[in-house]
C-alpha cells in the first residue's frame, strides 16, 4: 500500500523516530497511524530497557517557585548532549507543573512515567532522581539559583518578623548571595542544632584516636587533651554549618554576623529559615 510522506513526517514529529523507521512502522501496521505510533513507542521502550544498566551521571536540576511552594527536580540522563536538549528541559518544567497541579511532594510512578515517555523518544537511559518541595509562610520568601547549566540548584527560604523587610533590595541581594554561597560550599546543615548527635560523637571518636596516636599529645593532662578535642569539634562544626561559615563575600565574617547586621539595617529580625541544595549525581 502507498504510505503518504505527510504521515511519515507527522509520525516522526510525534515519536522522534527516524524517517525510515516511521515509514516501515506504517507499512507494518498497514497505514494505521495509531498502531504505528504504538509500535514505535514499544520499540523505543525496548531500546531504553536495554540501556537500563548504563550510567546516568549527567542531567539537570530544575527549580521553580509556584505560589507558596518551591519545587526542585533532578532528571538524569547518560549524556550532556541530552541534558541540553530542548525536550529534556521542557520535561523538567512539565514535571514541576504536574507536581504542583496534583500536590505531589516526591517522585512517583506518574512523574517517572513522564521521563520514560521522553526516554523512549530519545532512546537514552534517563531517570527521575528526586523531587523536593519546600513550603513558605506569608512572612517568608524564596530565592532560587541554578549554577553550571543546571548542574547545581539551590533554594533559600528567608524569614522576617516584618514581612515588608523581605522586599528590601538589600535583603534580596543577601538571599541571592547566600544561594551562591551554598552552591559554592554545600554546607552540611543550617546550624549546629541540625547536626545529628551521632555524627558529632563519631567525629569526637576520630579526634580522640588521632590524639592517642600523636606523640606530641603523650603526657599531656587529660583535661588539656579534651579541650583540644573540643576545639577541633568546634572548628569542624564551623566548617560544615552555614551560619558559622565565613560569608562568601567576606570570609572574615560569619554568615550569622552578616545576617544580624543586615537585620539592624532594615529594622527587622531576619532568619535563614531553610535551604535546599541539589547537585546532579550527588
Amino acid at each position: 500500500m502507498e504510505i503518504k510522506a505527510s504521515d511519515v513526517k507527522a509520525l516522526r514529529e510525534k515519536t522522534g523516530a527516524g524517517m525510515m523507521e516511521c515509514k516501515n512502522a506504517l507499512v507494518e501496521c498497514e497505514g494505521d497511524f495509531a498502531k504505528a505510533e504504538k509500535l514505535l513507542k514499544e520499540k523505543g521502550l525496548a531500546a531504553v530497557e536495554k540501556r537500563a544498566d548504563r550510567a546516568t551521571n549527567e542531567g539537570k536540576v530544575f527549580v521553580k517557585v509556584k505560589g507558596d511552594k518551591t519545587y526542585l527536580v533532578e532528571v538524569s540522563c547518560e549524556t550532556d548532549f541530552v541534558a541540553r536538549n530542548d525536550d529534556f528541559n521542557k520535561l523538567g518544567d512539565e514535571i514541576i507543573e504536574r507536581a504542583a497541579a496534583k500536590g505531589y511532594t516526591e517522585a512517583n510512578d506518574e512523574l517517572a512515567g513522564m521521563v520514560t515517555d521522553l526516554a523512549t523518544k530519545i532512546r537514552e537511559n534517563m531517570g527521575l532522581k528526586r523531587v523536593k518541595v519546600i513550603s513558605g509562610a506569608p512572612n517568608e520568601s524564596f530565592t532560587t539559583y541554578i549554577h553550571g547549566e543546571g548542574k547545581i540548584g539551590v533554594v533559600v527560604k528567608m524569614r522576617a518578623d516584618k514581612k515588608e523587610a523581605l522586599d528590601d533590595q538589600r535583603v534580596k541581594a543577601f538571599a541571592f548571595d547566600i544561594a551562591l554561597h551554598i552552591a559554592a560550599f554545600n554546607p552540611l546543615a543550617l546550624d549546629r542544632s541540625k547536626i545529628d548527635a551521632a555524627h558529632i560523637a563519631e567525629q569526637e571518636d576520630i579526634y580522640r584516636k588521632q590524639a592517642a596516636g600523636d606523640e606530641k599529645m603523650q603526657g599531656k593532662p587529660a583535661n588539656v587533651v579534651e579541650n583540644i578535642i573540643k576545639g577541633k569539634i568546634n572548628k569542624y562544626l564551623s566548617d560544615i554549618c552555614l551560619l558559622d561559615q565565613g560569608f562568601v563575600k567576606d570570609e572574615k565574617q560569619q554568615v550569622s554576623k552578616v545576617l544580624a547586621d543586615l537585620g539592624k539595617q532594615v529594622g527587622a529580625k531576619l532568619e535563614i529559615a531553610d535551604y535546599i541544595y541539589f547537585k546532579v549525581g550527588a
